[in-house]
């Protein structure tokens, strides 16, 4: 196997896509979004008119609430009076909720204020959007007026005698109030939602909140749309992504996991729409996730109806129809999160009825080779990992060389969860990069893994074709300084570091230099292969000093850098007391430098580098007295 001949010209192997930082950067082969090809709702399903006298606001209106949010923010810490505050600020907004929602920093003010807002009050304030509830759902600054109100809910949604503590606690003001309560609210939303579903979802910005109303219904926050800026200007490229966020549960009542249900039912009446259409196709590959954690089946039917309906479609090539569509920008990405939900029975029958027999062709186009990562994501049994490494194998050195590491990465990945194949994987990579043979290339496997450079091209040599490969040498790699480290380069390492046997990459890292190590670990994606190194079961305390010991004399270099000094506390957390007092002296004859850094300080007061040098006596029995409270600690843990 390989890429040709090993000559000057044809042998640059920097693979493409190496010093990509993910998905959407320059060149990652996703194109740009875009809505080419896809069948959009008829134009009278998206017009939606505002209501006919839609309040301004006045300056002057403007100008109050937001010296009393800032009063607000300064306000005293006694709960008391703070929420005095909020409800009195949030009686004047209920007047003007409309004005507020639908101004750009009415919005922003009125979302902070949300975040404050106690029960009631936020009902009240709810309950003066409800008639032109449509309208702002869709609007610009709207949406996220109701999406900040939404996700009040794990925060409000206490326990009945909570609320009841609240009821009776209200001064008689509220009498006029909403008569509704925060949960019939919410199923009145999801109510008015159902009853125009394609119109909510196909919206740019009634689908963000579709989208947020899914994981009320579902007691199920998405890390993607917690992280996802608040900001007034929606944009159609923010999105999910495709890949498995890590929730945040909370309980909600029963009636609104069946109103989830019933949501669920209304993407199968329009699947097409949702399937084709980017914006709708966000508000399924959302609702997967949330069925997939709280309605398992609902889940299961939904990916069915899913791969029936590609499956069904008429394919030009011979092959599988499904196969067309993991071509596609939009389809693409739905199948991705379909792929990361299905069960293991499910997923090793999707792979023999469409995937099999065509990895190689997957893993070459810019847009497919994203869907089969999520297929190697998602693999965890030996028999699917067995059929996957057979037919890839091959392609390893032409998959990278084609710009699209991320599928290698995802390969070890699988290989050191699922536990299998990863001598055969390690050895590939070997081969690809051309460090397999001779035998002593091997020693300077980690470079060349952390820059995505095959040897010829990080040690700029000039191979004739059909030549035989030289044999490494040391002074030569002594003297190179490290090349930039990738983000996949840095992933690549530290999955092989959590393999079974990592010992060829443990070697490889013993023999770096000082400077070399220096440059991993200073590095915002190579410092992250030293988490794997500390953390990693397989690295024995032997082989861990190995590779740990050519940082001494670098210490203080580490700990006046941003990603270096974390680094440095990571090793001084795990380092016994002979290695810390080491560590410690080191610092300690420059600490005058280390004390007047911006990182250094930290890591002299995490060290005590005052007292190591004042009152070395005291110095030791405190860090004894840690060493046994860890000991004791990791006894009970293993216990």
């Amino acid at each position: 196997m390989g890429l040709g001949p090993r000559s000057a010209h044809q042998a640059r192997r920097q693979f493409p896509g190496a010093s990509r930082r993910g998905r959407a950067a320059r060149g990652s082969g996703r194109p740009p979004p875009g809505r080419d090809g896809c069948p959009r709702l008829p134009a009278a399903a998206r017009a939606e008119k505002a209501p006919e006298a839609l309040p301004h606001l006045s300056p002057e209106a403007l100008g109050y609430f937001r010296r009393a949010l800032s009063a607000l923010k300064v306000a005293p810490d006694a709960a008391e009076e703070r929420e005095l505050m909020v409800r009195n600020i949030l009686k004047e907004v209920e007047t003007q909720a409309l004005a507020l929602a639908t101004n750009r920093t009415g919005s922003e003010m009125l979302q902070e204020l949300l975040g404050f807002s106690p029960l009631k009050p936020l009902c009240r304030v709810w309950a003066a959007l409800r008639p032109n509830l449509r309208f702002v759902a869709c609007h610009r600054c709207g949406v996220h007026v109701l999406q900040s109100a939404l996700l009040q809910l794990p925060r409000l949604l206490r326990s009945p005698a909570e609320a009841a503590k609240e009821e009776d606690g209200d001064d008689g003001e509220e009498e006029d109030g909403p008569s509704q309560t925060l949960e019939e609210l919410v199923l009145g939303l999801a109510a008015e939602v159902c009853d125009d579903f394609l119109f909510f979802c196909g919206d740019t910005h009634g689908s963000f909140m579709v989208r947020t109303l899914l994981q009320v219904l579902g007691g199920t926050l998405l890390e993607s749309e917690r992280a996802r800026p608040r900001s007034s200007q929606s944009s159609e490229t923010q999105r999910p992504s495709a890949r498995e966020c890590k929730p945040t549960d909370f309980e909600v009542p029963a009636t609104f996991l069946n109103r989830l249900q019933e949501l669920s039912a209304c993407f199968l009446k329009d699947i097409a729409v949702f399937i084709t259409d980017k914006i709708s196709s966000f508000c399924l590959q959302v609702a997967l996730q949330i069925l997939h954690h709280k309605l398992p089946q609902r889940c299961a039917h939904l990916c069915d109806a899913v791969i029936d309906y590609l499956s069904s479609r008429n394919s030009s090539t011979g092959g599988s129809p499904l196969l067309l569509f993991l071509r596609d920008q939009t389809s693409s990405r739905l199948l991705e999160q379909v792929l990361l939900v299905l069960e293991p029975e499910r997923l090793q029958r999707l792979f023999e009825d469409h995937f099999r027999g065509q990895l190689h062709s997957l893993a070459a186009h810019p847009i497919a080779n994203f869907p089969l990562q999520r297929l190697l994501n998602a693999v965890t049994s030996p028999e699917l990992l067995s059929l996957v490494c057979e037919e890839l194998s091959p392609a390893v050195e032409a998959v990278l060389a084609q710009g699209h590491p991320g599928v290698v990465v995802a390969l070890v990945e699988a290989c050191r969860r699922v536990g299998t194949h990863q001598a055969q994987v390690l050895q590939l990579l070997l081969e690809a990069f051309h460090c397999a043979e001779p035998s002593s290339r091997q020693g300077a496997c980690v470079p060349l893994f952390a820059s995505l450079l095959a040897y010829e091209v990080y040690y700029e040599l000039m191979e004739e074709e059909g030549a035989v490969p030289a044999e490494h040498q040391v002074e030569m790699a002594t003297a190179t300084a490290l090349r930039e480290v990738t983000v996949l380069g840095s992933l690549l390492l530290q999955h092989l570091l959590y393999f079974s046997n990592p010992g060829l990459v443990l070697r490889s890292l013993s023999a770096l230099t000082g400077s070399q190590l220096l440059a991993l670990a200073q590095s915002p994606a190579g410092s992250h292969v030293f988490d794997a190194i500390l953390s990693s079961p397989s690295v024995t305390h032997k082989q861990r000093r190995r590779v740990l010991k050519n940082l001494k004399g670098q210490y203080v270099a580490l700990a006046c850098s941003r990603h270096g000094s974390r680094v440095l506390d990571a090793i001084w957390n795990g380092a016994a007391l002979a290695a810390r007092t080491e560590i410690a002296a080191e610092l300690g004859e420059q600490s005058q430098e280390l004390t007047q850094d911006p990182f250094g300080h930290h890591v002299a007061r995490n060290v005590a580098l005052t007292t190591f040098l004042k009152r070395r006596q005291t110095w030791e029995q405190q860090q004894s007295a840690v060493a046994k409270r860890r000991r004791l600690l990791n006894a009970i843990l293993e216990d």
